[in-house]
């Protein structure tokens, strides 16, 4: 593993590199909300045996250092960070995947720079909404965990595996919350069905939050392959890291 810290405007991000390059594309994983890139500790040692991994803390999150600015803290800034990341790397195409909030990141990548992308791993995440109903419950969710953080520090953050590993700081984790969390839109669930890069889906048996989500991306799509992890929850890839694995391992070895 090598530790890196890219300067952009400001922001220091901290970001990792696991494995030896290989030819095939290496794999981007983003973390999800209020964890960090420590998530992946159980998951970097088999899935970078034969193509490198690159894992990242989102600003606000980790090890990343983000000036205190509600400006820094947008979808579009986390998604140039993604791709600031992969030129340091020296990689122009990768597969991209992320748990989460990570999941929804790397749908808002393939929207922004789709010839990157060779593939798709999208764990208990979901595309967002459709409807400004389902975006306005969301945004009430997002700016709650934003005033808990604001009020109770660390205390706030939520009783889930990722959410234990890895340093916090509940001011960057405020304005992620704002900034991050919120969605505005629905350009990234009615991209799905142009999605033309080879895409797995999981999800924990037991996420139920995110169930229909898993279902309706691997509906929408085309080609997707869908693998429910059995006993595991939102974190799918903590709480069944050899389940995790295998099926992302076999899904990455059937790309070409």
């Amino acid at each position: 593993m090598t530790v890196h810290v890219l300067e952009r405007d400001g922001v220091r991000l901290h970001y990792e590199v696991h494995g030896t390059a290989s030819p095939k594309p290496p794999v981007l994983l983003t973390h999800g909300y209020s964890a960090s890139a420590d998530m992946w500790r159980g998951n970097l040692g088999p899935l970078s045996a034969d193509r490198q991994m690159i894992t990242w803390d989102i600003r606000g999150h980790g090890r990343t250092v983000t000036p205190a600015v509600p400006a820094c803290f947008t979808q579009e800034a986390s998604v140039a960070d993604m791709a600031a990341i992969l030129d340091a790397c020296g990689a122009t195409v990768a597969v991209v995947g992320g748990l989460s909030l990570g999941g929804y990141l790397s749908l808002c990548f393939h929207l922004a720079y789709p010839e990157r992308v060779a593939a798709l791993v999208l764990a208990d995440t979901g595309p967002g909404y459709n409807s400004e109903r389902g975006r306005d419950r969301w945004n009430v969710y997002a700016e709650t965990t934003a005033l808990a953080f604001e009020r109770d520090g660390l205390a706030a953050l939520a009783d889930s595996p990722e959410a234990r590993l890895g340093a916090h700081d509940a001011a960057g984790l405020a304005l992620a919350a704002r900034g991050l969390l919120t969605q505005h839109d629905a350009v990234v669930i009615d991209s799905l069905p142009s999605i033309g890069v080879p895409t797995l889906v999981l999800v924990g048996a037991d996420d139920r939050p995110f169930l229909a989500a898993a279902d309706y991306m691997a509906s929408n799509i085309p080609g997707a392959v869908k693998a429910v992890i059995e006993g595991a929850g939102h974190a799918s890839n903590i709480d069944q890291p050899e389940k995790f694995n295998s099926a992302v391992r076999a899904f990455l070895g059937r790309l070409g």
